[in-house]
Parts: structure tokens; sequence; C-alpha cells
């Protein structure tokens, strides 16, 4: 089922439902985790589950001679395999994630081949984050430097159009295509108008629905979603949302990814003197505060970030769902 459907259909009823995002596991591991992630969940009926996907990393080894030598290494490898594992076992709609930094459009075709193959019928369009040697971001020779031309290549690819050119009997492939959609503005746009510009050329290339970024103040989201608006952008947005675990999160969540934390949020979290649980459970309530807001607003789907630990996902989903 295409999430775009899912999405519309919780439009038509009035109801919110949730999804949330799961990492593969890392290079080495089994299913034996994330499957623990998934269960811990599932009673409250997820709409559907989004799998992240990891650029190469760098590692440094030092040679005989003392000279340091830095090689490509992938982390977090099996994506569409991880998502494709999922929707079968139990039968909740997946959506990986696709990246431009480091693949060229022959591989990025060649992952949604095999997305369509497995019955994967959803893709998150993204540019990706730049690799760890790169202060601006960098496209493979061969790829795509920007969002809306992977949304393009889709797009094309939903026509029956490959890199190599159309074919003429052929399979469509029917994903539904979702892109990533910035309330307090993504850290390489010029200005906040120009962003905006940037996020209708993805929904005019086809995209159909989006998710925030993170954000803790709800009128940050309000805000956005009036904007999107106003310049003909129709599509649903769904508000993404984290709950913030440790205290480190006030200063690392900002710098990683260009959010505001509100004044009253951080004075209740350095209210706590450092105690873990009750940081994690501040948090833990200023995101079921916030859920229920947007819930109370009438937006179709709740996106939360989890970094793969759902508990606090299983106890949003009790308290709001």
């Amino acid at each position: 089922m295409n999430v775009v459907n899912i999405i519309n259909k919780a439009i038509n009823d009035g109801t919110t439902r949730f999804a949330f995002e799961l990492l593969p596991p890392l290079k080495g591991d089994g299913t034996e985790g994330i499957f623990r992630a998934v269960e811990n969940v599932t009673a409250y009926d997820p709409a559907y589950i989004n799998i992240t996907y990891h650029r190469e990393g760098l590692k440094q080894t030092i040679r005989p001679d003392g000279r340091t030598e830095w090689h490509s290494v992938r982390r977090r490898p099996g994506t569409v395999g991880i998502a494709a594992a999922i929707q079968k076992k139990y039968g909740i709609v997946t959506v990986p994630h696709l990246i431009c930094g480091g693949l060229s459009q022959y591989d990025i075709e060649d992952a949604l081949i095999d997305m369509d193959f497995l019955g994967l019928q959803n893709v998150l369009a993204l540019r990706g984050d730049c690799s760890q040697n790169e202060k601006v971001f960098m496209p493979h020779p061969q790829g795509h430097s920007h969002a809306v031309e992977l949304v393009r290549q889709i797009a094309a690819m939903n026509r029956g159009e490959f890199v190599d050119g159309e074919v003429e009997i052929c399979h469509h492939s029917r994903f539904s295509i979702g892109v990533a959609g910035y309330p307090e503005v993504h850290a390489d746009a010029i200005s906040a108008e120009d962003d905006l510009l940037r996020l209708k050329e993805k929904i005019d290339a086809g995209a159909e629905y989006i998710v925030t970024q993170m954000f803790f103040d709800n009128s940050k989201f309000f805000d956005f979603e009036k904007r999107c608006r106003q310049i003909g952008i129709n599509v649903p947005i769904i508000p993404g949302l984290k709950p913030l675990v440790n205290e480190r999160q006030l200063s690392s969540l900002p710098d990683i990814f260009s959010i505001s934390i509100p004044d009253a949020f951080r004075h209740e979290i350095t209210k706590c003197g450092g105690d873990k649980s009750k940081v994690k459970e501040v948090g833990l309530e200023w995101t079921i505060t916030q859920a229920r807001e947007l819930k109370a607003a009438g937006v179709p789907v709740l996106h939360f970030y989890t970094m793969s630990r759902t508990e606090n996902i299983a106890r949003i989903a009790k308290e709001v769902f």
C-alpha cells in the first residue's frame, strides 16, 4: 500500500495515526534488535515505519610506517533488506529512505528496482548528509546534487523511464514519494523563502507528502504549514517529533539539525539537576503534550524520530492514540 493512501484515509476519516523511524542494524548484527524495536509498538497499530539510509563513513588506520590512511566504510547497510523483512514479517508498510550522497543514478535505479521487486511501494527521497570529510555536500560524479533530482528520477521510473532511456514494454513501478521539509529552515538554505521554493520544486517534481524535521515548538510547525499553503504546496505535511532523552541533546540537536529548543523546555530540563530519569521523563511529557496538540489540530500522522529506541514511542502511543 502507498503511504499517501494511508495518509489520505486518515484525513478522510478525521483520525490521527503515528509512524516512526528505525535505523538498519549495524553491520554484523542480526535482525533481533530491530524486530524487538518493532514489537514494542505493534500493539498500537503504527501506520508505517521508515527505515533510514546511511552513506559511507571514514575509518582511520595507521600504516606500519606510521602514516595515516583513511578507508571508506559502510556501517549500516541493509536499508532495503530490513524494510522488506519488517513488511513481510509484521504486515506493516515500510518506507525505505533513499539519498543522493555517495550514490550514482545507476546505484539509485538498482535500489529502486530491488524495492519494486520486494513489494516496497514507498520511498522517502533525501539529499542526505555530507560525508565525514566534506565541509559542503559533494554529489557522486554520476549522481544528484539535490533531492529534487532524486524525486524526478523516481517519478520518471514510475513512468517507465530509466537512466538509459525509456523501455517500450515494461512493468511500471508505483512508488509513493515523500520528501523532507524544514519548519526552521534547512541549514544550507539561502533564506526561509528560498527554502520553501525548493520544497515546492520537489512537490512539483512528483513528491506526494512532506515529513518535517523535528521541532519542539508546535507554533513552528503551524507557521510552516501556513507558509506552505500560501505558495501552493497542498500535499499532506507530517510533523516530525523526537523525545529528548538526555541533557546533552539540548546542545547537540540544535548543532546537528539547525533547530531551536524553547526556553521553557530548556528550563524544565535543567531543573532536573542532571538526573537522567527525570530528564527522560520531562522529554517524554513534552513530546506527549506536542502530540496531543497536533492531534487536536487534525494532523493525519505524527512521525517520531527514535534512533531505534521505541520504548518511548510505545509510552507516547499508549497515552495519545
